[in-house]
Parts: C-alpha cells; sequence; structure tokens
C-alpha cells in the first residue's frame, strides 16, 4: 500500500486509507485541536463571552478548517434587516452561514433561525453553528415549502477521549473536504443510515442471503426452498416496525 495513502490513528492504533491531500489536511485539523485546546480550556474555565469566543472561532476556521478569515469569511453579513457572525464565502456566493455562541452557552436550533432564513434567501445549504467547544454542521433539506435543518456533523473539542472522532468530524468542515465533495458525501451516509432506507437495505437480496447464510451455520441446517422468502417476510412483518417500508 502506498505510503502517502495510509494514515495512521495514533490515539488508536486504527488504519485507514486516504487520497494524499486527506492525510495532510487530518494532520493539520488534529494539529489545530492540540493546538487551540488550552485556549478553549481558558475560554470555558471564565465562561468567556460572546465576543471573545468569535475570536477564537476565527482563529480555529482561518488555522484548522483552512477558511481564510481574509479571504473566505465576512462579518455581520445582513440580509432583509437579520445580521449573522461570519458568512463563508466560497466562489463569491455564500456557502454556510456561521452562528457563534458563547462557550458557555448550550446549541440548539432556536440559534440558527436567522441562517437559516438567510441561507434559504441566498440558496445556500449549509450552516455552521459552534460555541467554541462543540461544532455543528447543518444540512438545509427541501421539506415541502421550507427547508429542514439535519444535523451532519457534531463534535465536542473538550471531550478528549473523542479526539479521533473529533478530527474526523472537523475534517469533514474543512474547506478541502467542501471542494472534494467529502461533506456532501458525510450527508448523504447519513441520509442513507436513516431508518426508512435502513429498514429497505435490510430486504435487499443480499442482505437476506447474508442472513440465511448465519442462520442455517448456527441452526446446522442445509437449507430449503423458499428460505430467503421466509427471512424477508419476517423482517418486512415482525423485526422492522410497520410504516418504514411504506
Amino acid at each position: 500500500m502506498d505510503a502517502e495513502e495510509t494514515q495512521v490513528m495514533t490515539r488508536t492504533g486504527e488504519y485507514t486509507t486516504s487520497h494524499g491531500w486527506e492525510s495532510a489536511v487530518r494532520g493539520r485539523v488534529a494539529a489545530a485541536v492540540d493546538r487551540f485546546s488550552g485556549p478553549l480550556a481558558e475560554l470555558a474555565e471564565r465562561d468567556a463571552n460572546d465576543g471573545d469566543t468569535r475570536l477564537l472561532v476565527a482563529d480555529f476556521c482561518d488555522v484548522g478548517l483552512n477558511f481564510s478569515k481574509y479571504r473566505d469569511m465576512t462579518t455581520e453579513y445582513r440580509t432583509s434587516g437579520d445580521s449573522i457572525d461570519y458568512a463563508i464565502m466560497l466562489e463569491g456566493a455564500l456557502f454556510a452561514p456561521v452562528e457563534v455562541r458563547r462557550i458557555g452557552q448550550e446549541l440548539d436550533l432556536r440559534n440558527i433561525q436567522m441562517s437559516r432564513r438567510l441561507a434559504s434567501e441566498e440558496g445556500a445549504e449549509w450552516i455552521y453553528l459552534t460555541n467554541g467547544r462543540v461544532w455543528r454542521v447543518y444540512h438545509l433539506r427541501a421539506d415541502g415549502d421550507g427547508h429542514l435543518p439535519v444535523p451532519i456533523v457534531d463534535v465536542d473539542l473538550l471531550d478528549e477521549e473523542a479526539h479521533d472522532r473529533n478530527v474526523d468530524g472537523l475534517f469533514h468542515m474543512t474547506r478541502e473536504a467542501v471542494e472534494h465533495g467529502r461533506l456532501d458525501a458525510l450527508r448523504r451516509w447519513r441520509e442513507a443510515v436513516e431508518a426508512a432506507p435502513l429498514a429497505r437495505a435490510l430486504l435487499d437480496d443480499r442482505v437476506v442471503a447474508a442472513v440465511s447464510d448465519r442462520l442455517r451455520e448456527g441452526a446446522e441446517h442445509p437449507g430449503h426452498l423458499g428460505e430467503d422468502d421466509e427471512i424477508r417476510r419476517v423482517l418486512g412483518q415482525e423485526v422492522i416496525p410497520r410504516g418504514l417500508l411504506d
């Protein structure tokens, strides 16, 4: 295997394969997480205000996520009288509003109301929300006449036990991951593992065949005609909740 395409998750000893650019970006993100852990802890300890939290967020977006605070980010983006903390601009168009709350504030959907309106007006699909410690990315899914915010990334940088998961989540938020389609691929994966599509996947012929092999092995049964149909019937009528296959 090409060394450039091999990444070692040093804290877990796990190996993953990736393109050269991905390994470099993940390394940069990991370094940024380590670099900002001290200042982040200090902000949390003194329950820093919104303005101080915004300073750290701008620096982290610049250093870790590679969105230049001079080229790609603008402050107090306004539309229809509303304002947000930052807006990430790519190729002259709004990519994502960035909502920042003070580090001690709990985050919820109420924090992105202005961003939802702004993104809808500007044709953007993404929203970044953070208090410096917790970073979330929402995708705006078309839902009737409006857009439903669906969480795609959710990490807590002060959770040291989640270091690798944090780096992975932040990686998908980087400029490079956006440009290579990796954030959107993660969005498609999140949609694929929702209850309804996952239920349909369980009835796929290959999944049913794998289940049949496993059950025959456990029952020491050589097999019989119609066993796959029997498994499919039990999954569809007794295992998978009603309504998911409609």
